[in-house]
């Protein structure tokens, strides 16, 4: 009997041992948190979006919707993908996708919704054809500064709305970078007054294109690689693309002479990572937290160099002849109204956008006694 009780001790010391050996071999076999991203591919091929067991390495199918290598939109989400591996301990892992590889941009929220993509990279513009409230969590004509922008979104209940208005679609949004202003846009021929809007042929996209339309402008929907040499040979008059530095880096000073400021449709813009429900709910609030506080260190960080990259390409850009100009008072005015009319369009259309409107409006508006006393004007 003593022997019989002996030989079991040694069966369970042994299977304890080869347990610890295993748990050993799984954690050994992580990636290092620094792995690069081009490394991210799965020995198996297949990809995971259920997280399992504490410690599994998770790896997402992200579709961004702008070129990675482009600046500052692009390159944030490889900076997310980068700072996400790190803290996780490389156990989440975003494997990057450029536009239309996964599947074509006018697919990205269907296909995000039923699952096929677990994550999307995008301003929530890009879905507002679904629901025009999806405006508001990007970037509003006449808008907030990116401070008063990110108030309203953390403390005036404006992610809340934001959670609610994505819940529909089955997706978790998450505010992951913030840029600053864009210019007014490009134009061939200086614009003095309100009429010289009139049938003028400008690209320009987003909500603010209807705006335009109500001053009389021909607004065309162009895509941004298409912009510049339709401007450069006078197919279109005048354009609104981005921010300064992006402007310089295309060249669009050799295809128009005129700049104009402020960049009344986007005063600040928001740009979000968006995860299939399904996915996020079986992350760990651990792993939760790892990505809402990636996404924090991003927002400080694009709203820190998205300054300060404009003051040199402010500077390029005038250097090489082109006339900057600020909005004449008149232009701007006509342009504000215009935007209201706008505003209450889509109240009336849309009881979504409505509710988010008032949620913003009213947050702004007890905003404005503090902006106009705390801040320079």
């Amino acid at each position: 009997m003593a022997r019989i009780v002996a030989i079991a001790g040694i069966a369970l010391v042994v299977g304890i041992l080869i347990g610890i050996g295993t748990v050993s071999i799984q954690r050994s076999a992580l990636s290092p948190a620094a792995r690069a991203i081009k490394e991210l591919e799965p020995p198996s091929g297949s990809i995971p979006t259920v997280v399992e067991a504490p410690g599994q390495r998770t790896i997402l199918k992200v579709a961004s919707s702008v070129p990675t290598a482009a600046a500052p939109f692009g390159r944030m989400v490889v900076r997310t993908a980068e700072k996400l591996s790190v803290i996780s301990d490389g156990t989440i892992e975003l494997k990057l996708h450029e536009p239309h590889t996964l599947v074509p941009n006018s697919e990205l929220i269907d296909k995000l919704t039923e699952g096929e993509v677990d994550a999307v990279w995008a301003s929530t513009n890009v879905f507002a054809e679904r629901d025009s409230a999806l405006w508001l969590f990007s970037a509003i004509p006449f808008g907030p500064p990116a401070g008063e922008f990110l108030a309203w979104l953390s403390y005036g209940g404006g992610q809340d709305l934001m959670d609610t208005a994505f819940a529909r679609f089955n997706i978790k949004p998450i505010v992951c970078t913030v840029l600053p202003p864009e210019s007014g846009g490009w134009s061939r021929r200086e614009i003095t007054r309100v009429d010289d809007l009139k049938n003028l042929r400008i690209r320009f996209m987003g909500i603010g294109a209807r705006v335009l339309q109500r001053l009389g402008a021909e607004v065309v929907a162009m895509p941004g690689g298409d912009t510049f040499n339709a401007l450069k040979t006078g197919e279109i008059d005048a354009a609104e693309f981005s921010l300064p530095a992006v402007d310089l880096r295309f060249g669009f000073d050799k295809a128009a002479s005129h700049y104009y400021f402020p960049g009344w449709h986007q005063q600040s813009s928001l740009v979000s990572l968006l995860v299939n429900m399904k996915i996020w709910e079986n992350f760990s609030e651990a792993q939760r937290n790892q990505i809402i506080s990636v996404c924090g260190d991003n927002v400080r960080e694009s709203l820190a160099e998205g300054e300060v990259q404009q003051v040199k390409a402010l500077q390029e850009i005038r250097a090489r002849g082109v006339a900057i100009h600020t909005w004449p008072p008149e232009v701007l005015n006509a342009l504000e109204k215009a935007w209201h009319e706008v505003v209450r369009e889509e109240k009336a259309a849309n009881p979504e956008f409505k509710t988010v409107w008032q949620s913003y409006n009213s947050f702004r508006k007890s905003y404005a006694e503090w902006r106009e006393l705390g801040y320079l004007p």
